[in-house]
């Protein structure tokens, strides 16, 4: 399958010319760019500092969707909503009906009532609802909700409150828990390990550089980039989340990729610096450099950047946050590899460039690996392959379920009352449903209500026609609590039992809003806001995907006028891809590491996660397959020679980018010690999607598959040939 085909004829591209012009403004202009990119910088930092604090507590909610509109209404008609605020009440006696315990209950249970940011509450006292007391009678719940703005609401309310009842009072022993106060505990924990990270990743990269470089002023002017983007994207992102909702937890994605990514570019400009140095002035190599690696940059760039804008077509601002973060990265740190690494190349060049030219490249280990590769392309291929199908085996046996408080460690305040509630209540008072009614009558709603009861997984029903158990009615109506039904509308409130909960709550939802009534029912609650969430996740998925795949296509398509390397490019993506979903499947659903990780297997991952991680990892996986691809296109356009195109290509840039993927792993890889699991395995999934990409799938693989397709791997249709001669990227 050797290839000897002569390169076609081509012009030089507009893009050139413009990326060689931004090469010599930079050596003309260099002082008045590194003055501007000094203001830049302090400018930015002082917006940047208030970043955290501008960024927002998600819930998992899809704005307009049942739950959510069902919520809005039952607040307003009736100041009712889901408990994301609770307390555990433990009496020290052991029983929480004795009187000295019941008095001091009853008191909490006041006190919160009267609270002017409290919107309802329901105590065991009050009620005597069988969900709220503990199968061995030492513990109670009281239930609230509390209406408003999530991030007010996590932010400026819960820590009083808690402050205030979260303490003794003789009797009984008080403890602070609900779902605002758990994700309130994983987001500040989520700062934490942001500041951690950012005292971690900028001193051990800088080390780590100068072991790569050899050059300590290399190592220092790409560092200085790199925290430079960090801070111009931390300041960006707080101008975004000035109109629109950007996660708290973006900012955690935003450090590790924009140093990461910027450094990245760095070394690709700085390698083809000192190639281009070799053999010309100063000047002319800054100029060559930004026209071939510099133009490489921005694609990277770009290819990075559209692989998650896709998940702005998701119908919620959770993962649109990191839409927004990874669209400002890489365009930021690419600018800063092609404008401020240039300006100072030309002015500390000489510090940069190494004392011997590189050795030639068919003396490279690389090129020597190749040229083994692809003469026996079946027989690495195969074992390349056998080895991915090895690590990607255990994500056949992927689960996917909700997230609950063992994202979060152990000794975290939260995580301990809610452990306690799971442990010691039957049901899931915390999670009920609530149920809008509109204008039934008493006998239709209390059919309705004891049908509810019998579904599976139901522990327990209340409603203005009283409470049902098991179908039948266990006790009657709380006149206090529900508006009477009759020719108004009113409300019921369906608690799950713990199980449900932990095995398949979207079924019991499912379930609940499949009960029949003659009156008109919409259902609220967590339990209703997660499978809402879930469904609207699945139904734009496949668009997502769609749209991952179509746009980096495009944008490979104009890098090498080929649709056969784009298509192979997605094959080896997903190859990618299956390798870290299996590993994090072994390493996290099953919980195989979870003693040296330090973390609580949960069985199952949140639906959420994997996509964002894949938005990620497919935008890095193709990031250094542009690096590669350009290289040996270059080749291949300078030969015509499709093998050897791949070995020289191959030597040039993959030692770039295993150090490339060195960094980026070692960036994520701080993550690792991370105390909410979300981040942490966010951390390990990309540290292990680098290093498989660039080592297994872009070292052996590619090279098999550029061979075996030979001089295929640049066909395109005529008419697409036209259209990538017209407005395509040259090289």
């Amino acid at each position: 399958m050797t290839s000897t085909a002569t390169p076609q004829p081509r012009l030089r591209a507009p893009e050139d010319a413009f990326m060689r012009r931004l090469g010599r403004f930079a050596i003309r202009r260099s002082r008045s760019l590194l003055t501007a990119s000094l203001v830049l910088f302090a400018a930015s930092a002082a917006v940047a500092s208030g970043t955290l604090d501008a960024l927002m507590l998600s819930r998992y909610e899809v704005p307009g969707s049942e739950s959510i509109v069902t919520g809005d209404e039952l607040d307003d008609a009736f100041d009712v909503g889901s408990a994301n605020f609770l307390l555990l009440v433990t009496a020290d006696s052991g029983d929480v009906d004795d009187a000295e315990a019941a008095a001091a209950g009853a008191e909490i249970a006041a006190e919160l009532a009267a609270h002017d940011r409290i919107g309802s509450v329901e105590s065991y006292w009050d009620t005597g609802s069988p969900v709220l007391r503990s199968e061995d009678g030492a513990q109670a719940l009281i239930l609230a909700y509390l209406p408003g703005e999530v991030t007010d609401v996590r932010e400026n309310v819960l820590p009083g409150l808690k402050e205030e009842f979260a303490v003794d009072r003789g009797a009984v022993t008080v403890g602070v828990g609900g779902s605002d106060e758990l994700f309130r505990e994983g987001a500040e924990l989520a700062r934490e390990d942001f500041l951690v990270a950012e005292a971690v990743i900028i001193p051990g990269l800088l080390v780590l550089l100068v072991v790569l470089y050899r050059r300590p002023v290399a190592a220092l002017l790409t560092m200085g980039v790199g925290v430079l983007s960090l801070v111009v994207a931390l300041a960006l992102t707080r101008f975004i989340a000035a109109f629109t909702e950007v996660s708290t937890f973006a900012a955690n994605l935003i450090l590790v990729m924009s140093i990461g990514l910027a450094v990245d570019y760095c070394l690709f400009i700085v390698n083809r610096y000192r190639e281009e140095a070799a053999g010309h002035d100063r000047a002319t190599a800054i100029a060559n450099t930004v026209a071939t690696a510099g133009r490489t940059v921005l694609f990277s760039a770009v290819t990075v950047a559209a692989s998650l804008s896709v998940l702005l077509a998701m119908p919620f601002p959770f993962l649109r946050s990191f839409a927004y973060a990874g669209i400002l990265v890489p365009l930021v740190g690419a600018a800063g590899a092609v404008i401020v690494l240039p300006a100072a190349l030309a002015l500390w060049g000489s510090r940069v460039e190494l004392a011997r030219p590189p050795a030639p490249v068919e003396d490279g280990r690389w090129h020597r690996l190749a040229t083994a590769v692809m003469r026996r392309p079946f027989a690495w291929g195969a074992a390349a392959l056998v080895l991915v199908a090895f690590l990607a085996s255990p994500l056949l046996g992927v689960r996917f379920g909700v997230p609950d408080e063992r994202a979060l460690p152990r000794d975290a305040e939260a995580r301990i009352v809610t452990d306690q509630v799971t442990a010691n209540f039957t049901a899931e008072a915390t999670d009920a449903l609530q149920i809008l009614a509109e204008a039934p009558d008493s006998d239709d709603l209390a059919r309705y209500a004891a049908d509810l009861s019998a579904v599976s997984g139901i522990a327990q029903v209340d409603s203005a026609a009283g409470r049902f158990v098991d179908g039948a009615l266990a006790a009657p109506a709380d006149p206090g609590r529900f508006p009477a039904p009759g020719g108004t509308d009113t409300w019921a409130s369906v608690v799950p039992t713990g199980e449900a909960m932990r095995t398949d709550p979207y079924a019991m939802v499912e379930a609940v809003r499949a009960v029949e009534a003659p009156f008109a029912t919409a259902v609220s609650g967590y339990p209703a806001d997660l499978a809402d969430f879930r469904d609207a996740l699945l139904s734009r998925l496949p668009l997502v995907a769609a749209l991952i795949v179509l746009v980096t296509f495009i944008i490979l398509f104009f890098m090498t006028g080929s649709v056969v390397a784009p298509v192979k490019a997605t094959l080896l993506n997903m190859l990618s891809l299956s390798v870290m979903f299996g590993a994090l499947v072994w390493i996290y659903q099953d919980g195989n590491l979870s003693g040296y990780l330090g973390f609580t297997p949960q069985g199952s991952f949140e639906l959420s996660v994997p996509i964002l991680m894949f938005c990620v990892a497919y935008g890095l996986s193709m990031d250094y397959e542009v690096f590669m691809l350009a290289r040996i296109k270059e080749e291949y356009d300078r030969t015509g020679d499709t093998i050897g195109s791949v070995a020289a290509g191959l030597q040039r840039s993959a030692p770039l980018v295993t150090a490339a993927a060195l960094v980026l792993a070692a960036t994520f890889a701080v993550y690792a010690t991370s105390q909410v699991v979300f981040v942490q395995m966010l951390g390990v999934g990309m540290a292990l999607a680098v290093v498989v990409d660039a080592t297994v799938i872009r070292g052996v693989l590619l090279p098999v598959a550029m061979r075996l397709t030979g001089r295929r791997n640049w066909w395109a249709p005529a008419a697409l040939r036209r259209l990538h001669a017209r407005i395509g990227i040259k090289h």
